[in-house]
């Protein structure tokens, strides 16, 4: 099944799952309504991802619903494809899978972390070989992408899907990403965002996020290899850090949209920071669709 569309850019959040299932449907159906490409979310500690795609994709009747990412540690490879070609059947869905983090693999889910790459191919493999006894307009795969940051990742990705979602990176990354993945891959990168251009809303913002992520191996691994430090890993994070992966400002937003797609980004999915991890900053998501050219 081919990829749907993206557009060039998207909305990538957690925040949903703070909403209530009355208003989620509500949310959705106006954040369809911005013009926003895709709609990407993740699977952590609050919706189940399957549930919650469906829950969007039928809020909404235009924009593409993408998984940023389902846990291949959610629920078996035969599961995942069954879901994924029911979920995709509709043609706006595209299936992000990813390994996650040992923390939340072993701590929330009481099972054993596999070696990354591996454990992703192995998955892939069950995935591709599961028997389908399904109608007609369901036979057919979800389109998918990997959430991928080192090389060995990104490399399986151009191999065995799609293409990647890589998340908290530099352009200077994404131009590495590109030339992994060859030319016509999915490449869709994440960029953490601030809508205003106040230090004193940024600083917060950027503080609360990157305290989420300093603390695990696979992002920490990846911005080493980008030139930052493991001084620029403490406390959150330092001042470069954050620099480098919050942006503030709409100017500066639109600035950085344009240096990923010129280093190889074929969609950008923007994750507007609000005051906390659960308050859907909804007046933000209105004025950064508003600023932004379609």
């Amino acid at each position: 099944m081919p990829v749907p569309h993206l557009g060039r850019v998207g909305l990538w959040t957690g925040a949903l799952d703070g909403l209530s299932l009355a208003a989620v449907g509500d949310q959705v159906a106006e954040l369809d309504a911005q013009g926003w490409g895709a709609l990407w979310f993740h699977e952590a500690a609050g919706r189940e991802a399957y549930t919650a795609a469906s829950l969007y994709l039928g809020a909404s009747s235009r924009m593409t619903v993408a998984t940023g990412i389902a846990s291949i540690y959610a629920r078996d490879a035969m599961a995942a494809a069954a879901g994924g070609r029911t979920l995709a059947a509709g043609g706006r869905f595209l299936l992000g899978l990813g390994v996650s983090h040992a923390p939340m693999v072993e701590g929330f889910r009481g099972q054993t972390y596999g070696k990354p790459l591996a454990a992703m191919r192995a998955y892939l493999e069950a995935m591709d070989s599961a028997v389908a006894l399904v109608g007609p307009d369901e036979q057919e795969p979800a389109p998918r992408v990997l959430a991928a940051l080192g090389p060995g990742m990104l490399a399986l990705a151009a191999e065995r899907a799609d293409g990647a979602h890589t998340y908290l990176v530099t352009p200077e990354h994404t131009a590495q990403a590109r030339a992994i993945l060859g030319p016509d891959a999915v490449l869709a990168v994440e960029q953490a965002v601030v809508v205003s251009d106040d230090l004193d809303v940024w600083q917060p913002r950027a503080d609360w996020h990157l305290g989420v992520y300093t603390g695990l191996p696979n992002y920490r691994n990846n911005w080493l290899r980008l030139g930052f430090t493991e001084d620029d890993l403490t406390d959150g994070g330092s001042e470069r850090l954050k620099q480098a992966m919050v942006v503030r400002g709409l100017d500066a937003i639109r600035a950085r949209v344009e240096e990923h797609l010129a280093a190889g980004a074929s969609h950008v999915c923007l994750q507007v920071l609000g005051p906390d991890l659960f308050t859907a900053p909804v007046d933000d998501w209105r004025e950064l669709a508003a600023a932004l050219p379609a």
